[in-house]
């Protein structure tokens, strides 16, 4: 994916940072409900945004997307419109960096469905610059409006929900193996070829793995933070599941890794389940799996529903669930697909 052999990621951005330094990259497709109060979120604050090189990259939307985007050049004349023939989030991102001004020396990712925090981008920014590494991430805190989707914020954040990743409602600063991108390095982005195209989901934790072998290092930032709408139905968490656990598949048959131990907890619950299912009509005995782990879903709605007070967190085990056994089946689809996309 790229030459990294004159490479030195640890190479930090350093000084005063100016806007001219910034690019930001918003993939985009079918946005349009969206878009325009992302953007302006984005540049809501310090002075130096004016100066930012802010890029939606749109995959082809079909919806008035690009006419938003066009509109609102008006206020934003710093804001540009690039067509992604890639489509995917991770063609998008290494488009907008390569076509980039020379002097952009940071690169902030943003996602077009979400609204950002006042000066978002120049504190990622700066943060990746002053703590000199090769890239920043952030926390995310999950928020709900739905019944089903507050149950799956409540529980997403927790370790019976994201098995305790560090970017899930982190609140602690401090050097990790992955999280969810913010700002990049731009040198270090390139050098090592940006994103591997090839993936539609999970192309931010393969980058990951290349970048630390590369001696790139990544910090989370828990003092800039992220809330984001989870899925608000089952159907729509089981795909997304699903997809993340066949991107996770193809980032360790990639790398030659083996699964973390919080990775390896879903799959083995659900060939237990499986396994005491198909057991139990010859003994009782094989009910003790499959009922141990319902036992803990009930449980943990039980406990959500009570500190929440809410009956809506009756619904975190249905959600809990959902995304083991649905991450789980993706994993195991794609190790007998191989690592073909």
């Amino acid at each position: 994916m790229g030459d990294t052999d004159s490479l030195n990621v640890n190479d930090p951005v350093v000084g005063q940072l100016a806007g001219e330094q910034v690019i930001v990259v918003i993939p985009a497709l079918n946005e349009a409900e969206h878009i325009e109060a992302c953007v302006r979120s984005l540049m809501t604050g310090d002075e130096r945004l004016q100066a930012i090189e802010m890029v939606v990259a749109d995959g082809g939307s079909s919806d008035r997307t690009r006419d938003i985007v066009v509109g609102l050049r008006t206020a934003f004349p710093n804001l540009r419109l690039i067509g992604n023939p890639g489509r995917l989030q991770s063609a998008a991102v290494n488009l907008a960096a390569r076509e980039a001004d020379n002097g952009r020396r940071i690169l902030v990712r943003c996602d077009a469905h979400a609204i950002y925090p006042e000066n978002y981008v120049m504190r990622v920014a700066d943060a990746l610059a002053r703590h000199g590494v090769a890239s920043l991430v952030v926390p995310m805190d999950a928020v709900g409006t739905s019944c089903f989707q507050r149950a799956n914020a409540w529980i997403v954040d927790t370790p019976l929900g994201s098995g305790g990743s560090a970017h899930r409602g982190g609140k602690r600063s401090g050097e990790v193996d992955h999280g969810h991108h913010a700002g990049f390095d731009m040198k270090a982005f390139l050098g090592l070829g940006g994103y591997d195209e090839t993936f539609s989901h999970n192309e931010d934790a393969e980058y990951d793995v290349r970048l630390r072998r590369s001696g790139g290092r990544i910090f989370l930032d828990a003092d800039i933070r992220l809330s984001y709408l989870p899925r608000a139905s089952v159907g729509g968490l089981a795909r997304q599941y699903f997809n993340y656990g066949k991107g996770r598949a193809r980032t360790l048959m990639k790398h030659g890794e083996r699964p973390k131990l919080r990775q390896l907890i879903p799959p083995a619950t659900l060939v237990a389940s499986i396994a005491g299912l198909v057991v139990a009509p010859f003994s009782l005995w094989g009910l003790v799996l499959p009922g141990g782990y319902l036992a803990a879903l009930v449980a943990a709605s039980v406990s959500v529903a009570i500190n929440r007070k809410s009956a809506c967190g009756l619904l975190a085990g249905l959600a809990s669930a959902t995304m083991h056994m649905s991450w789980s089946l993706g994993l195991f689809r794609q190790f007998l697909k191989g690592q073909r996309a």
